[in-house]
């Protein structure tokens, strides 16, 4: 391509590119002003609202949680029928301020309806600014959220605006023409939001400690079979003992029979000490190792199976899961025993 060839067509496309954004300028301009009714279903928002700058705001925490509550249409369509005030939170009150079992519990996919409830309890469709707060001496004032739960609005102290039991810590920190936002020092929880994490809390409780019949294993074929009904007392066990005996070396001698039976010759006693040394060794798990020799005669027991030639899978717990054990639950009679019981598959 010649220099001319090449300044010809530079020309024609600036050419084309102007008559382009000329043409697309008279098309906007021909459109309606309002193009969206008010008895359309979507909410056209200014840039200058409210809910752009909570996205925009230092309440970055605030504004993940209302994105991931899938809230952004229904606050847009509140900011279209009235103005709204934004009760926020401070980013650390979210971030290392929250339980983070609650924390865990809000962003579960099955708890969206609580996230969505928890959050709209803090907007409240109103425009309230600092100075319509109660005096010291007056009565507090109730107002309704989106969530349909009520909060109070009160002055305590020197002049301390509160909303419920949260003081307000940056008050009319965002100001627009659709409402306005608020800083407060915490999280406000509502009564239902905090039932259902106690619900789901205890459930969980429940199901961690039910307890579960051992699978049963066909003695011919050494494999899982269904679950048989119940053994009534004082029936014979439904597999052999053997089953459960510890294989000898295939090339030891066969010992002499002696007190302890026909496997009296395995040193249960020194297994089990072993045992223990490796639970003291390996830090983390003292407190089971405790339980073991001081507070049950756990380990005695454990010996005398070894010596018989039984094996024994134990489940170990860390110090921190037995650090979740209530003093109350520890001193019931027996109680120490049955949860080593527990953890113990012979």
């Amino acid at each position: 391509m010649s220099a001319m060839e090449s300044h010809v067509y530079g020309v024609s496309s600036k050419l084309f590119l102007t008559l382009l954004f000329l043409s697309l300028s008279v098309s906007y301009a021909a459109l309606p002003q309002n193009p969206v009714s008010k008895s359309s279903s979507t909410t056209q928002i200014n840039s200058n609202s409210v809910l752009v700058a909570l996205l925009d705001s230092h309440y970055t925490e605030l504004a993940e949680l209302v994105e991931k509550a899938l809230l952004l249409q229904t606050l847009e369509e509140a900011v279209g029928k009235h103005n709204i005030t934004i009760f926020a939170p401070r980013n650390e009150a979210l971030e290392r301020e929250l339980d983070p079992e609650f924390k865990r519990f809000l962003l579960e996919p099955g708890n969206l309806k609580s996230l969505q409830t928890l959050l709209m309890f803090h907007i409240v469709p109103k425009r309230i600014v600092s100075k319509d707060w109660p005096a010291d001496s007056s009565p507090s004032f109730r107002h309704p959220t989106l969530s349909n739960h009520h909060v109070h609005l009160k002055t305590q102290g020197q002049g301390n605006r509160l909303i419920d039991s949260a003081e307000i810590v940056r008050p009319d920190d965002v100001v627009r023409p659709d409402g306005l936002i608020h800083g407060i020092e915490r999280l406000l929880i509502p009564r239902s939001v905090q039932e259902d994490f106690n619900r789901r809390r205890n459930l969980r409780s429940i199901s961690a400690v039910l307890p579960e019949g051992a699978p049963e294993v066909d003695p011919r074929t050494h494999r899982l079979k269904k679950p048989a009904a119940p053994v009534p007392a004082g029936a014979p066990p439904v597999l052999p003992i053997y089953d459960a005996l510890a294989p000898g070396p295939s090339l030891a001698p066969a010992p002499a029979p002696g007190p302890g039976g026909p496997h009296g010759h395995f040193n249960g006693m020194k297994q089990v000490k072993d045992f223990i040394h490796t639970l003291l060794h390996y830090s983390g798990y003292n407190e089971m190792a405790d339980i073991l020799v001081n507070l049950t005669s756990l380990a005695t027991e454990m010996g005398r199976l070894v010596s018989e030639g039984y094996v024994s899978t134990v489940l170990e717990p860390n110090d921190k899961a037995m650090a979740k054990l209530t003093t109350d639950q520890l001193s019931e009679l027996g109680a120490s025993e049955l949860i080593i019981y527990y953890h113990i598959i012979p």
